[in-house]
């Protein structure tokens, strides 16, 4: 009998049994600190906001003379929250901080939340209360989704001086006399940190701003990876739209494997998400000693698994440790399926063109097709060993469109692995695309 490990797996978790004869080498954060009362961490979080001194960023605490004078004297306000495919705890901080609003003289009905959806669905109905987790704000109010295909609901507010990427962004985000982002900070991807700027653009952008910056250019740059700001154009791009806007307050959250509350602080967006980043990085960024011919991860459970699309970001998180050739196996629910209509389209046409083709259409374009930068992605781990995805939710049509291979099993997916690459050794990563392993480099 092996061992037993859980993976993050939909709302429940799912119990892996590693085969006999099997070593896995489990790639956990290091353990991170829990804060005992959440309710008087976001009390001090909003009462000392994180404030920009100088040109290098550094952070400071305002002094108690100066508790909550960021609500002082506004007239209206726009509170942009992330959709339901984030785990933020919205439910600690939403009241404490509309509360402070309607404290400082801010009309209820001034005050608005905004979903920031970027280019997904809508959250509404039981979603929508999941998502704000607390009826008071739910009853009081006004809660709207972003739609970035809503011309009429969008301003132009400039273009990026580096990149020229024309910036429209919601209507009532930019008029609100405050501006604030709340959101959860951990690796991402392509724009090495999720949060802060990133819940602006594209969380509240515009359809024309978004497919820009989503665009094959941007996607294919070395930059553009997790945990990476430095030389990042989707992270550029994003600091330079949250000035077109004259700044924006944050909230940052990090939350640790069993998503209890570790760190929150509020301020100056891109300070205090600065802050956030050197937090979370001590824990995140994990080293190991060499790369695997079989790797283990997760899409790291509910609601990040909920749809395939999202899937495709544990994959890419895990390619770093798996040698060329390896076989990567990744265990997703996806309780909701596929995803969008726009990236069935694009997944058909990756499997029908073949991966080549299909890159240079890309290429050809200064706008990518909605949602066809996740196939792009996909293409990264599939360049470097095959992909063996267990996910009972899905049909054969779905399955079709997937272009990686289906497992039954993820134990003997495992067993077929060693067999095949003739090595016993392999690495299970249980949070998915949360933890973001890296060959250490004297390895």
């Amino acid at each position: 009998m092996g061992s037993r490990i859980r993976l993050n797996y939909g709302r429940e978790g799912l119990e892996l049994e590693i085969p006999a004869g099997v070593t896995a080498d489990v790639i956990r954060k290091p353990k991170m600190p829990r804060l005992v009362d959440p309710g008087e961490a976001v009390a001090r979080a909003l009462a000392s906001p994180v404030n920009a001194v100088d040109d290098r960023r550094h952070a400071r605490l305002l002094s108690a003379d100066h508790t909550c004078d960021w609500a002082r004297g506004r007239k209206s306000a726009c509170i942009a929250i992330c959709d339901i495919t984030r785990p933020v705890p919205n439910q600690l901080f939403l009241r404490p901080l509309v509360e402070i609003l309607l404290a400082h003289g801010i009309p209820k009905n001034e005050i608005t939340i905004l979903v920031a959806t970027g280019l997904h669905r809508p959250n509404v109905g039981e979603e929508l209360v999941e998502l704000v987790g607390d009826s008071w704000v739910l009853e009081n109010i006004r809660i709207k989704n972003h739609d970035a295909r809503d011309d009429a609901g969008h301003v132009f507010v400039g273009k990026t001086a580096t990149r020229g990427t024309v910036v429209k962004l919601n209507r009532c985000f930019v008029q609100a006399d405050l501006k604030i982002a709340t959101g959860l900070v951990e690796p991402h991807f392509m724009a090495g940190y999720s949060g802060g700027r990133k819940v602006i653009a594209p969380g509240v952008a515009h359809a024309e701003t978004i497919t820009t910056f989503h665009s094959s250019r941007f996607m294919a740059d070395p930059g553009a990876v997790a945990c990476n700001l430095r030389h990042n154009p989707l992270h550029e791009e994003q600091v330079e739209i949250v000035k077109l806007i004259g700044g924006a307050m944050g909230l940052n959250t990090v939350l640790d494997e069993d998503r209890c509350l570790s760190f929150i602080n509020f301020g100056e967006i891109l300070t205090s998400h600065d802050q956030a980043i050197e937090f979370v990085q001590q824990y995140c960024q994990v080293e190991v000693p060499r790369k695997y011919r079989t790797v283990v991860t997760t899409a790291s459970g509910y609601p990040l698994d909920k749809t395939y699309y999202q899937t495709i970001k544990g994959m890419v998180g895990a390619m770093n440790i798996l040698e060329p050739g390896g076989d990567l196996i990744i265990a997703s629910e996806c309780s909701e399926g596929f995803g969008s209509k726009e990236f069935s389209d694009s997944q058909r046409r990756l499997v029908e063109l073949g991966s080549e083709v299909f890159l240079q259409q890309l290429f050809a374009k200064t706008h990518a097709d909605v949602d066809e930068w996740q196939s792009q992605m996909q293409l990264k781990p599939m360049a470097v060993g095959e992909i063996h995805l267990y996910c009972p939710q899905l049909t054969e049509a779905q399955w079709a469109l997937t272009g990686v291979k289906q497992i039954r099993s993820v134990a003997q997916a495992i067993k077929d692995s060693v067999q095949r690459q003739g090595d016993a050794g392999i690495a299970v990563i249980p949070e998915g695309p949360y933890v973001e392993p890296t060959v250490a480099p004297n390895a």
